[in-house]
């Protein structure tokens, strides 16, 4: 927020990263503080731009779902040792975190889809030893049009679950892994950084390579097994969009 300021002050236009504050009232003073100077002032929100968010967008702006009831969005890893990193950090000044890394992307592309939130319900919980902020947390907004929506952000799943599942009076869609363009793009930002590097060795840095993905296998959509059997996995189908059948 310190820098937002200070750039409004100096008569500059800003985009912060997500979130833009640390609370409500420091957001509102930052949208006040560019009316006051006449300036642009926004949140980058990326990840309205994946492939799977916007062909859901589409989906629904055509009606081939329906009246949406149910809208179901996750954001889910397994990583059972905390990484270290301000994402993690439990300092109120490094705004860590899932519910404020994570849950920016599930909660800004829920009211992008379906409009404000009559009201909000969450949990929100610290499970891995040593974690010093929330790593598991899920949302259940209801929106004011009726739709509801349930979103998870958490970094102690052992089973994924679907990226997207959204029912519709007409039909469902299911997708599930994330959008491949994402580690595409890193690689690619990585190696444009070691080719400016090299071509300018005063001004490089060191630069390692993003680890692979991590890929946990997913579980694909199939009848529940019973509890006593292990479930088996397998990679990430494509999205669907199936109609329920007719009788």
């Amino acid at each position: 927020m310190a820098l937002a300021t200070t750039a409004l002050k100096a008569g500059l236009p800003v985009v912060v990263d997500k979130p833009i504050a640390g609370t409500a009232a420091e957001a509102r003073e930052l949208a006040a503080l560019a009316e006051q100077h006449s300036l642009l002032l926004s949140v980058f929100q990326n990840r309205r731009w994946d492939n799977d968010f916007l062909t859901l967008r589409k989906l629904i702006a055509e009606g081939e779902l329906g009246d949406v009831w149910r809208f179901e969005s996750r954001f889910e890893r397994w990583r059972p040792q905390p990484k270290g990193g301000w994402r993690e950090s439990g300092d109120p000044a490094e705004i860590g975190g899932l519910l404020y890394d994570l849950g920016s992307h599930v909660v800004d592309q829920a009211l992008a889809l379906f409009g404000p939130a009559a009201s909000v319900y969450a949990e929100s919980d610290i499970r891995r030893p040593g974690a010093e902020t929330d790593d598991d947390t899920f949302f259940a907004l209801t929106h004011t049009n009726g739709v509801r929506s349930h979103l998870y952000v958490s970094a102690t799943t052992a089973q994924l679950g679907p990226r997207f599942r959204v029912l519709g009076s007409k039909a469902g869609y299911v997708k599930y892994g994330l959008d491949p363009r994402r580690p595409t793009c890193a690689t690619a930002s990585v190696r444009a950084r070691r080719t400016a590097g090299a071509r300018n060795p005063s001004r490089s840095t060191a630069v390692s390579a993003p680890a692979s993905p991590r890929s946990p296998a997913v579980a694909a959509p199939s009848r529940p097994s019973p509890a006593t059997t292990p479930r088996t996995t397998r990679p990430s189908p494509p999205p669907s969009v199936t109609a329920p059948p007719t009788r």
